[in-house]
Parts: structure tokens; C-alpha cells; sequence
């Protein structure tokens, strides 16, 4: 196998083209040595005409995997407990998951031991997320007002016991859960009563 060819390609993910160029053959041949390596578990196809070798994927760290999830489901943003530990305004840590915010559909993408989650919203609920280096994430704010609201119509199950809510702007929160809905909002009142936000 010519694999230590691949191994020198500088970008995260490659392509069809980008291993025809390195390995020096057509696309074609290109396609039919993809798909080999991928059976001998030195690639991984990430989705269509993205990849990613095994060894380089045992590398990653957490923004790399970040990007990953965005790249993944497009467009989404990373969300909920993930985020809210990325900011440190949750002690919960997740292992071996990323969980996103998509505008497409729910869905579950597993690539080796990462599992990357995505959780369908409504256009006028997908927002207030930022660029941060290479990826989308939401704000903080926006991570807690995306829990609750999945957590209150059951499709999210969110451990509030967990968070800092002395980081969180209350009122910003209630700005966002105005674009969802009434049940979502009686539940972010029971939250704030509960804790004393």
C-alpha cells in the first residue's frame, strides 16, 4: 500500500482528486483505491468525497472533532451539553459524542468510536451561533436555550443539575425561547424557579 503518501497530505480531509494527485493515478483508479483502503481500515469516508485516515482520525482533539460534526451535517452548529462543557458552564462531560444543531434532519452519524448527533430545529429557532476557529457553535446562551427546548418537547435529555447557571444571561434566554414555544417557555419558568435563577 502507498498509504505513507496519503499520510502527507496537510489538510484535515482529502478527496477523490487530492488522492489521484499524491498517489499519482487517475480518479478513477482513485474511487477503486478508496474504497479498498476503507475495507483495510486505513481510510475513513466521512460522508461523499471526504476522508480522513484512520491514524490522523486517532488524533484529533476536541475543536477538530468540532469541525468534523460541521462538516459532517451541513449546516449545523456544535450545541446543548457539548457546547456547555466547551464553555465550562457544565460539569457534565460527554464521551465520544458531539451533539449538534442541524436545519435538515435528526440524525445519528457514527464514525469509529465518535458518535456525532444532530437534533432538527426550526428555521426561526436556527441561530446565534459563532465562528470560533473552524467551526460553528452556538453561544453560550443559545447551547442552554436549545436544551431546554428539545428537553421540554422529550427529544432531549439535558442534566440542568449539571450547569452553572451563574454564567448564563437569564434574560437573554428569554429572548431566544420566544421563537419556540409555550411549553418550552413554562418549562425555562419551572427551570428558573427550581434553581433560583
Amino acid at each position: 500500500m502507498r498509504t505513507n503518501e496519503l499520510n502527507k497530505i496537510n489538510n484535515l480531509l482529502f478527496g477523490i482528486e487530492d488522492i489521484s494527485k499524491y498517489l499519482s493515478i487517475t480518479k478513477e483508479s482513485a474511487k477503486v483505491t478508496a474504497n479498498r483502503y476503507i475495507k483495510q481500515n486505513f481510510l475513513i469516508r466521512l460522508k461523499r468525497n471526504y476522508y480522513i485516515t484512520a491514524s490522523n482520525f486517532k488524533k484529533l482533539n476536541e475543536t477538530d472533532l468540532f469541525r468534523l460534526a460541521n462538516i459532517i451535517q451541513v449546516p449545523s452548529y456544535i450545541s446543548l451539553t457539548s457546547a456547555l462543557s466547551f464553555y465550562g458552564a457544565s460539569t457534565q462531560q460527554l464521551q465520544k459524542v458531539i451533539e449538534s444543531i442541524s436545519l435538515n434532519r435528526t440524525k445519528v452519524s457514527n464514525v469509529k468510536i465518535i458518535e456525532f448527533q444532530y437534533f432538527k430545529v426550526k428555521k426561526s429557532f436556527y441561530s446565534n451561533f459563532i465562528r470560533n476557529d473552524n467551526f460553528f457553535i452556538a453561544t453560550l446562551e443559545k447551547s442552554l436555550a436549545d436544551a431546554i427546548y428539545l428537553t421540554s418537547i422529550g427529544r432531549y435529555n439535558c442534566d440542568f443539575d449539571a450547569i452553572d447557571f451563574s454564567k448564563i444571561n437569564k434574560s437573554e434566554i428569554n429572548n431566544l425561547l420566544i421563537n419556540t414555544n409555550e411549553i418550552a417557555i413554562n418549562f425555562w419558568s419551572k427551570l428558573c424557579k427550581r434553581y433560583r435563577i
